[in-house]
């Protein structure tokens, strides 16, 4: 069984998630962390839980989600991995955040691409990657069939969407990647957004404004 970790960090409050299973192997997916008692604070979770990082995985690469890639990186000495489709986003890490008033530094390329209908590995555990562009064109999200719940990033909050307006973003995409890729999936499937608290699919298709 896959437990899940959220830490809300960042002046974003973006979501950052530890996933582990009973080996003891773990998944960082968007690491956010920036100010350094949230770095901190993931090092004494891993630690107190005696867990042993294997990846990084971003649902997608905007700068808010990866604020802590180098560090978490440089830190257990483990692979970023990612969609092809977003490493423009990273290669314009630093780019991206001075543009909002946070100081970044550059954050180096993907060393694992993640693929569509390929499944992120831990320990005795599986996701599954589907690939939801219109937020970012390499926006994933991580499913497990297993465990009943998604990792969605910031395709899909509660009541609402991830924002199109920014490059490579598409609405009528988001729109119908959610709709004929998400909404195939269990209503009782437990969804962790990149922001915001979680919700379940079945309460998106009945009240997200967006979606209905």
């Amino acid at each position: 069984m896959i437990k899940v970790e959220k830490f809300e960090v960042n002046p974003l409050r973006e979501n950052s998630l530890v996933l582990s299973d009973e080996t003891g192997e773990a998944v960082l997916i968007d690491p956010g962390f920036f100010y350094r008692e949230e770095k901190r604070e993931v090092k004494e979770y891993i630690a107190d839980n005696n867990l042993k990082p294997v990846k990084i995985a971003n649902t997608h690469c905007h700068f808010d989600h990866i604020m802590g890639v180098e560090f978490i990186r440089s830190e257990f000495n483990i692979p970023f991995c990612a969609h092809s489709e977003d490493s423009f986003w990273v290669e314009k890490a630093a780019e991206q955040g001075n543009m909002y008033g946070f100081e970044m530094k550059p954050v180096a390329a993907i060393d694992e691409f993640l693929v569509e209908k390929e499944y992120l590995k831990f320990g005795n555990s599986q996701l599954e990657i589907i690939h939801i562009p219109g937020h970012s064109p390499g926006h994933v999200v991580f499913y497990s069939k297993e465990d009943k719940f998604l990792i969605a990033g910031d395709v899909l909050f509660y009541g609402s969407i991830g924002r199109t307006d920014l490059p490579g973003g598409d609405y009528d995409t988001l729109i119908s990647s959610i709709k004929s890729k998400l909404f195939l999936l269990p209503d009782d499937t437990k969804v962790y957004c990149g922001h915001g608290p979680e919700t379940t699919l079945g309460f998106e298709k009945m009240n997200n404004p967006f979606l209905t």
